[in-house]
């Protein structure tokens, strides 16, 4: 498992709860297509999962 993973947002949160829409601003993800990298953590992963229907995953 590598130590960094990079995500982008390919769908709009609009329309989603506001846990969802929190959980996308807690990741960074502020605008569509936009790509982030951060620290591999088991927090990170379960947020991922949490909105894994809005976002594309590049482990790096």
């Amino acid at each position: 498992m590598s130590d960094t993973i990079t995500f982008t947002l390919v769908k709009s949160g609009i329309g989603s709860t506001k846990k969802i829409n929190a959980t996308l601003t807690g990741l960074g993800l502020t605008k569509m297509q936009k790509r982030v990298t951060r620290k591999d953590t088991p927090a990170l992963r379960g947020m991922l999962n949490k909105v894994s229907h809005l976002v594309r995953l590049e482990e790096a």
